[in-house]
């Protein structure tokens, strides 16, 4: 039978991989995400699509942060009147 501080323990290694886990599936979500964009993004040259598609490939973690911050088109707010 387990004393208590090895079921915690195991515990606590259980809920460390889960939490791993779940950030690892939400950045490869976010890296698929990114890469649909840029690929279908209409606001970008030709050039510049195959350039965000290399660095979003190439640097999973830092490239689809840099193109959700600064590649995706902004949008232009309507001027009324």
């Amino acid at each position: 039978m387990q004393n208590t501080a090895e079921v915690g323990a195991s515990l606590v290694g259980i809920l460390v991989l889960l939490f791993i886990a779940l950030i690892s599936l939400a950045l490869f979500v976010l890296w698929i995400w990114m890469l649909i964009h840029a690929i279908t993004n209409q606001g970008l040259r030709d050039t510049e699509k195959v350039l965000w598609v290399i660095l979003i490939i190439l640097l999973p973690f830092l490239g689809p942060i840099l193109y959700f911050f600064i590649g995706r088109p902004k949008k232009l707010a309507s001027a009324s009147g």
